[in-house]
Formats: C-alpha cells, structure tokens, sequence
C-alpha cells in the first residue's frame, strides 16, 4: 500500500465529472434558459439550452477533452428540455434535478445505515483503492462522515428547489440550482478528500512493519 492513491484519487474523481471546467459547463444552460424563457417563451429557451449544450459538447470534442461528461451534460439537458416541453411550463426544466438529489439522498443515507458509506465504494473504484479500508472501524467512521455531508447536499437541493418549485419561482430554481450545485459539490469534495487521506494515513500505518526489537544485551552500570 502506498500513499499514490491519496495523490492521484481526487484528479481521479475530478475527472470523472469532467474537471473544473466540467462543473461550470453544467451550469451554462440553464444560465441561457431561465432569461430565454421568460423574455421568449418556452420553445426558445428548450432550443436556446440544446444549443448551449451542444456547443459545449463539439467544443469539448474540438479540445479532445473528456467526451463521457459532456456526452452526459448534453443528455440531461435534452432530458431536462423535453419535460419542460412536455409538461408546457418552464419550472419543469427542473424536476429531474429536484428528485434526482433525493434518490441520492436517500441512497447515500441508506448506505450510512447499512455500514456500507457510499464514499468509500465510490472512492475505491475512482482511485483503485480496493477494499481494505472495510477492516477498519476508523475508516468507516471517516467515510460515514463524508457520506453524510453528500446526504446534506443532497438533501439541502431538493428541499429548496422543492419548496421553490412548488412556489412557481422559476427564477429563483435556475439561482439555486448554480448556487448549490459546484460550490456545494466543493465543500462536500473537500470533506471526501480529507475523509481520504485520514484513511490512507490509517491503512499505511497499518501496513507498516513492525519495529524490530532489540536483541543485543545492554551493557550493566556498576
């Protein structure tokens, strides 16, 4: 065991949801959408987001950059526009954001109450880990806690944009929905990071020989 996973983990991580660009990407449509939408209407403001998305995924193409994020980004947006179309009201851009933040509240607080911390699973598989944090009761404590501050960013996302949605404040979901999303994902990035690290530093010491006891006779004061 070496401490290469606790160096390399969070680029890892990072890169799978397409690196700091990535998560301001994200928020780019629905920057576009909400003004589209209440100056032109719904329809142009579902082909103003398709294009945004759109542009970011060929610009990300032309970069040679991570194609699975943006492939991704500009699926949801699509998803995200179509129920919006489908319902004929601009707030239900947002209702796939609203209940996707509460199945994976729920999931991340159920994987607490099983002693499986979802972080951990997560962790493991991003940096190549494996599994042996599983032995350590510390770990799992440490990973618990990450766990939960995902359950609170969460949780945190759905009740605001529950609340605002059911108030019609299309608005004020396409504020909070940037506003909690990257910055809260920094914080509970943040607390990840440390959870792995606090893990690392118990597996290496872990791992760690034995001192060698020693066997020479010590020579006797008089």
């Amino acid at each position: 065991m070496t401490g290469d996973y606790g160096a390399q983990g969070p680029q890892r991580l990072l890169e799978q949801i397409g690196g700091v660009s990535g998560l301001i990407y994200s928020s780019l449509p629905i920057v576009v959408f909400v003004p589209v939408s209440s100056t032109f209407g719904l329809q142009a403001a579902v082909l103003a987001a398709l294009g945004v998305a759109a542009a970011v995924l060929v610009w990300r193409l032309i970069r040679r950059g991570s194609t699975q994020p943006a492939m991704s980004g500009f699926f949801g947006v699509a998803v995200c526009a179509l129920i919006a179309y489908l319902m004929g009201d601009s707030k239900g851009y947002f209702l796939l954001g609203i209940w996707t933040s509460l199945v994976w509240a729920v999931v991340f607080a159920g994987s607490i109450l099983i002693r499986r911390p979802a972080v951990g699973y997560v962790w493991s598989w991003a940096s190549g880990q494996g599994s042996a944090w599983r032995d350590l009761r510390a770990a799992v404590y440490a990973y618990d806690l990450a766990t939960l501050t995902w359950v609170l960013v969460f949780g945190a996302r759905f009740v605001v944009q529950r609340l605002l949605y059911n108030a019609d404040q299309t608005g004020w979901l396409g504020v909070t929905r940037i506003a909690m999303g990257w910055p809260l994902t920094a914080v509970a990035a943040l607390v990840t990071y440390l959870a792995v690290k606090y893990v690392q530093r118990a597996l290496d010491a872990q791992d760690a020989p034995a001192p060698v006891p020693d066997c020479e006779p010590r020579s006797v004061r008089r």
